[in-house]
């Protein structure tokens, strides 16, 4: 990679040519106001990689709002904008972009939320996590389309190397620890050796950071290509037993993760049936204190319990033969992120197959008598209606009735018609 100095050629290759259009109005309104305009961050980062981003972050000095009401005068669009942060973001059809004033942060403590002043492009340069994404893009007629790079961004891109711009950097914002760790595995570069030092010196500070914003890391990382490498490489830093003592992301969870991807092609599987695999060797009490730390949604923590739940009822379905409505019986009360990864999780081949009958036949299996033509034989509470459709459901599972008159002809045998 040759040392750039004006990237206006690049930005024309590698961005749809309506976005080129829009950096070159937004730089034309911020020289009319006298303001200065610049693209920065992941973008900036990924034009050198040649990785498609089309998430446009800019940065001015002036006021962001005001220049996001000119654009949407030329280019109508919808407009948000936060008057306390001075940000705005405009949406189009097929993209949007985000605009936000120069600002430096002061953090009044570590793993706090900074205190902003509004500044010039260095300044808010510096308040970045690391030095390839530390680097901008002039939007200005005048100088469109050079670089600024005051730490270097551009040489640690060539080296594949993730260094953070000062040593308080993980102070300022641990959750640039669980950051750096994506990055690094995402573009498969090396966090340099001072950096790692630092992660091993102010690893400590993640205490002071939230539940949320940890689990909004932890998230961020399952929706990458590759969630297992981030995973392994983030246990061995001691990531992993700070989420809870024994969460590990060993051999084990790495076979399972490639395997449900394997599986799911050309999806990718919810970060949910990812975190099933993570927790899926914890213990009760355990998976309920990780819960409370990282606060998951209700409907995730539903999923993660009752994963561990069918794992200790697997022994149930673990035979052969076994009737369809045992397996039913035993399956049908969980949610399909536990039974899918208890599927993936078990090594016996019993289980796997009575978990695959499930998906694949049996849940779709229901009588051919309704709950409506019982209502009409005289069988009014709701509790034995039930009770006769499940027990018409399990005859048809084992495959002793297959025409309405099998059912019926159970119903009446059964006596619970008289009820």
């Amino acid at each position: 990679m040759e040392k750039i100095n004006s990237l206006a050629e690049e930005l024309k290759k590698q961005l749809p040519a309506e976005l080129v259009e829009i950096l070159h109005l937004v730089g034309e309104i911020s020289s009319r106001l006298g303001y200065r305009i610049y693209l920065v961050g992941g973008v900036v980062r990924d034009l050198f990689l040649h990785r498609p981003n089309l998430d446009l972050d800019l940065v001015v000095e002036g006021d962001a709002i005001r220049l996001a009401e000119e654009l949407v005068k030329t280019r109508d669009g919808h407009l948000v904008t936060h008057s306390r942060f001075n940000t705005a973001r405009i949406e189009w059809e097929k993209w949007r972009i985000d605009i936000a004033c120069a600002r430096s942060e002061d953090y009044p403590e570590p793993g706090a939320l900074p205190e902003i002043k509004p500044c010039n492009i260095h300044s808010d340069l510096i308040r970045r996590d690391f030095s390839i994404n530390a680097m901008a893009i002039n939007l200005n007629p005048t100088n469109y389309g050079e670089l600024i790079d005051l730490y270097h961004g551009q040489e640690d891109l060539k080296h594949g190397i993730i260094r953070v711009l000062h040593d308080n950097s993980f102070r300022d914002d641990p959750t640039r620890i669980w950051r750096a760790v994506r990055y690094e595995q995402r573009l498969n570069f090396q966090i340099e050796q001072h950096t790692l030092d630092l992660i091993k010196r102010d690893i400590d500070y993640l205490k002071t950071v939230s539940g949320d914003r940890i689990r909004h890391e932890l998230e961020l990382c399952l929706t990458e290509e590759r969630p297992e490498r981030i995973l392994t490489r983030a246990d061995q830093l001691g990531l992993l037993a700070r989420l809870s003592p024994p969460l590990k992301a060993d051999e084990w969870v790495v076979r399972k993760i490639s395997r449900a991807r394997n599986l799911v092609q050309p999806y990718s599987p919810s970060k949910e049936l990812y975190l099933a695999f993570l927790v899926y060797r914890l213990s009760f009490e355990e998976l309920a204190l990780l819960i409370s730390y990282l606060r998951f949604p209700r409907a995730t923590s539903r999923e993660l319990q009752e994963t561990l739940q069918l794992r200790d009822q697997l022994h149930l379905i673990d035979r052969s033969p076994i009737a369809p409505s045992q397996i039913y019986r035993c399956l049908h009360p969980y949610h399909q992120i536990a039974i899918l990864a208890n599927l993936l999780a078990s090594d016996s081949a019993w289980i796997k197959e009575n978990i695959e009958l499930y998906l694949n036949r049996l849940r779709y299996v229901h009588p051919l008598t309704s709950g409506e033509d019982l209502k009409k034989m005289d069988i009014a509470s709701g509790p034995l209606i039930k009770e006769i459709l499940e027990m018409l459901r399990e005859a048809r599972l084992d495959g002793k009735v297959s025409t309405r008159d099998d059912e019926m002809r159970l119903i009446i045998s059964s006596g619970k018609h008289h009820h």
